[in-house]
């Protein structure tokens, strides 16, 4: 079931928590986005096969499949983009990720010359025109991809984060803001320290985003920050966390015996 993330009449930002069963399926809980502006529509991060049909047909409520614009991925990963076939088939909509990973998109298609519908997004981002809207693509490289993009709509103030700030919770707890940021963090920490690449790029996307002004940062796995004090902890927690090759040493490269 959509979650309505925003709704101003002419703006409409709908959030879908519980497409995967992750208790009954062993996968990870992922999150999708419907961003509707003036009859055009993108879908940001709409999933693989496991989330395709329920994705389509809940959209429909909302929202047309063949007046679809846009699939906004961003990195390449199945729990992004594996259902991107059967997305174009059910539309005409383009799909924009990281022109590192455009070559890699037709591994998830029949084979056929799709490359005019897959566009490439420069290193330093996009401004992505979408009806009356500008949503900015924003360079968010190795969190956790090497091409990797976040998604900020300035009229819901919104700022999809991909996986930086993913929590690893059930859907029920992820279609639920995050109300105390302390006791969420153990939730975030274990995937971070891992996926994410180093301290570095985390400085410097901490420099980017508070040049914003965002209401909500919203993940693509688990819960998302709402109101001006979670994002402002949030973004000094991850400006802060060492990951990555920062807490590698010798011993993580060792012959196994």
């Amino acid at each position: 079931m959509a979650v309505e993330l925003f709704n101003d009449g002419n703006h409409i930002v709908h959030a879908f928590y519980d497409l995967v069963d992750d208790t009954a399926s062993g996968a990870v809980q992922c999150n999708q986005f419907l961003v509707v502006n003036h009859g055009h529509g993108a879908l940001i991060d709409p999933g693989g096969n496991m989330t395709y049909t329920g994705l389509l047909m809940d959209m429909q409520k909302h929202f047309s499949s063949k007046d679809l614009d846009y699939i906004l991925a961003s990195h390449p990963d199945p729990d992004i983009i594996a259902s991107v076939n059967k997305w174009f088939i059910a539309s005409h909509c383009k799909v924009m990720i990281s022109s590192l990973w455009t070559r890699f998109v037709p591994h998830f298609t029949t084979g056929k010359d799709i490359s005019d519908r897959i566009l490439g997004i420069p290193d330093q981002g996009a401004v992505i025109r979408l009806g009356q809207c500008n949503i900015l693509a924003l360079p968010a490289h190795f969190m956790h991809a090497e091409g990797n993009f976040q998604f900020y709509d300035p009229i819901s103030k919104i700022l999809f984060s991909g996986d930086l700030g993913t929590s690893l919770v059930t859907h029920e707890q992820a279609a639920q803001p995050v109300t105390d940021f302390a006791s969420h963090v153990k939730y975030m920490e274990p995937f971070h320290r891992r996926y994410i690449v180093s301290r570095k790029v985390c400085r410097f996307w901490a420099n980017m985003v508070r040049q914003l002004d965002i209401e909500q940062i919203v993940p693509q796995h688990g819960a998302r920050f709402v109101g001006k004090q979670a994002i402002s902890d949030f973004i000094d927690w991850v400006e802060g966390i060492e990951c990555g090759i920062d807490l590698m040493t010798q011993s993580s490269y060792q012959i196994p015996r």
